[in-house]
Order: structure tokens, then sequence, then C-alpha cells
């Protein structure tokens, strides 16, 4: 199906507009219907749909412009399902999650729409203004989705953590933006990165890079701007709990691989003047974010800051592709930000169905889990084992990819960063001991209680899905792999 036929000259936005559309009139629906579920099937009809016709576009190879602001290619394809598929698998589980909102669904949905709008739009910006907004328009959804817990006061406490520090993060990145437009005029990534090798590096340009490192490092938890993140994840409803730690935070690394990436590769003037000394900064901040990600970790009880700070720890691993700099560490990073949809995803679904079932969120409220749900148990195993990076699951399929590009490059020569690929490998391997103490505490000790626990439908279609994601990606990674080559490729053409 020719997809310009349809959109025209809005094809390149068209997976978007339908989410757009959805935004405006879900609170409506609701409004009108006064069911919570007829709009939960509206929204989750209208997501499926935006799903569609990406998967159409990148059939088809579909490369184009719409207002001179957004570019549709292979890479954008790529970034736009990543978001989509967080998005199903959020809105998927939400109506039937006890502790979603009940009194403003249709803004619950709106919001959920509109944050990942924003998403989308960031992934085909390539202007610092438009990247902004984009990412702007997700950060207010977000604040506004984490307040929306029923009747829980962490919820609130979550919420204006989030703005107060999300405030500091936009107001270091827009100092960061107008400083190189003072220094060159324009806020196209292209065209800074032409124009930097007429001025040279000075200390507005070193001044700038640091403010926006450090105001987009708040928006993927890097350290030492990773504080808010244990504490929002957790206070957070469990369905927005995953859709910021799969979504958000993918929307936060794709900005650094499209300012930086293009700012000191495609653009060789940036990187003749600073590239080296960048790549270090970044290979520093991976290489802290990872280990302090996976060692503070261990000392956690509750699960959902155990996994937030699994979440900071992989998004250190995926900073490697900012050390490295090459088209095949980019196609690593984009494939390993893939599977962690499913496996960390997957790991807050079941940690979201079993309070609906009266399962508390501390690691010991899952003793004895295997006799009472061995479904839940063998997927949340599945998807820890993954995350770790255990074969020949899909965690490990990336991670190989990943961290073969820092340690040589395809003709065969070693890479300077094979120390960085040596500790991820190294922090991968502390991960499996805070991930052994939950699969310990289904399968080896005991619960009080050896009641069967029941979970709603929705939640159980989630969690199947990403099972068969995990497996399938572990074992045939070609599927998405090709994709994440054609990805890089266009980032790098």
């Amino acid at each position: 199906m020719d997809m310009t036929a349809i959109f025209g000259d809005y094809t390149a936005i068209a997976p978007m507009l339908i989410l757009i559309v959805g935004a405006l009139i879900l609170p409506g629906i609701q409004l009108l219907s006064k069911n919570r579920t007829a709009t939960w099937a509206v929204a989750l009809v209208l997501v499926i749909a935006s799903i569609a016709v990406n998967a159409m576009l990148i059939a088809e190879e579909f490369t184009g412009k719409a207002f001179d602001l957004y570019t549709y290619d292979a890479y954008t394809g790529l970034m736009v399902l990543i978001f989509q598929v967080v998005l199903f698998l959020g809105v998927l589980v939400s109506n039937a999650s006890i502790e979603t909102t009940r009194l403003h669904v249709g803004a619950y949905y709106a919001l959920l729409l509109g944050a990942t709008t924003g998403m989308m739009f960031v992934a085909g910006s390539m202007d610092l203004v438009s990247i902004f907004i984009g990412v702007e328009l997700t950060s207010i959804s977000s604040y506004a989705l984490v307040s929306l817990k029923r009747k829980d006061s962490r919820a609130a406490e979550a919420a204006v953590k989030y703005v107060i520090i999300g405030g500091m993060s936009t107001a270091l990145t827009i100092y960061g933006i107008s400083m190189l437009y003072g220094l060159t005029g324009t806020t196209v990534i292209n065209d800074i990165a032409a124009q930097t090798q007429l001025t040279g590096m000075n200390w507005m340009f070193a001044i700038a890079l640091v403010s926006m490192i450090a105001g987009y490092g708040f928006k993927i938890a890097a350290v030492p701007f990773h504080m808010w993140a244990p504490d929002v994840y957790e206070g957070a409803s469990t369905p927005v709990s995953m859709f910021l730690a799969t979504g958000s935070k993918k929307m936060g690394l794709g900005v650094f691989f499209q300012i930086f990436l293009i700012m000191f590769v495609s653009g060789t003037a940036c990187s003749a003047i600073a590239g080296p000394e960048v790549q270090y900064l970044f290979a520093i901040i991976a290489a802290f974010t990872m280990t302090v990600g996976n060692v503070v970790a261990i000392a956690q009880n509750n699960i959902k800051r155990m996994l937030a700070y699994s979440s900071i720890a992989q998004a250190g691993y995926i900073l490697i592709v900012m050390a490295v700099m090459s088209e095949y560490a980019l196609a690593g990073g984009l494939f390993h930000m893939f599977t962690h949809v499913f496996m960390k995803g997957g790991a807050f679904l079941i940690v979201g169905a079993l309070i609906c079932a009266g399962i508390g969120e501390k690691i010991s409220d899952y003793r004895g889990l295997a006799k009472r749900a061995p479904f839940l148990a063998f997927a949340m195993m599945l998807f820890l084992f993954s995350l770790a990076g255990i074969p020949p699951l899909a965690g490990f399929t990336s991670k190989f990819f990943l961290f073969s590009s820092a340690i040589g490059s395809l003709d065969g020569v070693t890479s300077q960063w094979v120390w960085l690929a040596f500790i991820a490998i190294l922090n991968s391997a502390i991960s499996l001991y805070y991930y052994a103490r939950v699969v310990k505490a289904m399968y080896v000790e005991k619960g009080t209680s050896t009641e069967k626990v029941s979970i709603p439908a929705p939640f159980m279609v989630a969690i199947v899905i990403c099972v068969v994601a995990v497996i399938v990606l572990g074992v045939y990674p070609q599927i998405v792999f090709d994709l994440c080559e054609a990805a890089a490729a266009a980032m790098f053409a």
C-alpha cells in the first residue's frame, strides 16, 4: 500500500498525526461515554493504527520531510517503532491496572499519547530547538502521568521531585542551546558542525557542550544526574514506570545520538577540533553510570527501585555508543534499546500484574512465587537473566553486538575502548547477583501463602508478547538487527 497516496505531504508525520488526533479526542470520548473501558479501547485502536502505518513506511523504505522540521528515514522509523511498542504495552495494561486513575481516564491516555508524540518528533528532528520542544512535550506529559496514581502520597512526592529536577535539566539544556546559537548563528545541527570549523574550539563551545550533556543526562538518568529515577519509578503507577524506563529514556539516548554523533562524526569539523576529548568524556560517564547503577541496585529491597537502578546501568551500557562513535556501535546500541523494551518492560509488567493480585513491591514478597504463579515466575526469570546477558536470550545478543563494537572494529583492528568493554562485562556479572536474588526468592525460598495468583488478561497478553520477543530476538536477532544497521547507516549518511 502506497502511504503517500493516503497522507500526501503529511506522510512523514502520519504515525504522529494519528496519536495527536487521539490525544485531542480521548478526553471528549471519556466525557461523553462515561465509560473508561470504551476510552481505553479507542486509545488502543489508535495506537495499533499508528504502529501499522509506521510498519508500512518502514517496509516501503520511505524517506521524506514535513515542514522542513521533521525528516523520516530508516533511523526515524526504527526509533518511532520503539516508542510505539512501549506505548502499546503501556496502554494495553492500563485499564486493567489497579494503580492507574479512574477519574481522569481520558486525560491519562491523552498524556500517554502526547508524551509518545513528543518522543516521535524528537526522533525525526535535526534542529536543536525542535528537539528541545519534543523533549519538553514528553517531559511535561510525564510529570502529570507520575502524579496520576490513585490514592498514593508517594506519587505526589515523586512528581514534585521529577518537576524540580526536570526544570533544572531544561534550564541547562536551553542555556547550552543559546550558547551554541550565539556562537554559530544557527540551531541546525549540521550547520553548527560546519560553522565550528570557522570559529574553532573555544570556551563558549565547551560550556555549551557540557551544559547540554548535563541537561540531557538528566533525561537518561546518567550518573551523576540519576538521583530522580528510583523515587519516580517507585512512586508512579507501574504502567507509567514501565513507560518512563523503556520509552522516555530511549528518547534521551536518541537525543545524544542525533546531536553528538552528527556533530562529532558526520560533522568532521567538530571531530577534528574536539572529537577524542568528547569521546573520553562519554566513556567516563558510561563507566560510572553502569557501575553506580549496578552496585547500588544490590542494596535495594524494593523491586521497582532495583529495576530503576538496573535501568540506570543499562543506560550506561548504551552510552558506549557515544564513546566508540562508529556505525556498528550505533547499530548495536539501537538493537539493545529495542531488546531492552521487552526485557525491562516485561519485568515492570510482571510487577504491575502482581500488584493487581495483591502482592507487594518488596523482593521478599516474591517468596514462593514459582508455586503460586509458575508462568509469571518463569517469565520474570527470563527477563532478569536476559537483562544480565545470559545466552541465548535477547539481552545476551544485543550486549554482544554493543560490547564487541568497543573491543574491535569490523576490519579486525583492536579498539582503544577495550577497557570500557571490560568494565561493561564486569558490570553484567555484578548485575547477575541482584537479579539472582529475585529468582532465589521465587524458586528457593518458601512463601507464607500457597494461594494461586490470578492476574488480569491484558497483563498476561503483554507479558507473553515480551517473553516471545526476548526468546526470538535472542535466537534470531537479524529480524531487527538488519533494521538497526539500516538506521545507523541513515544516521551516518
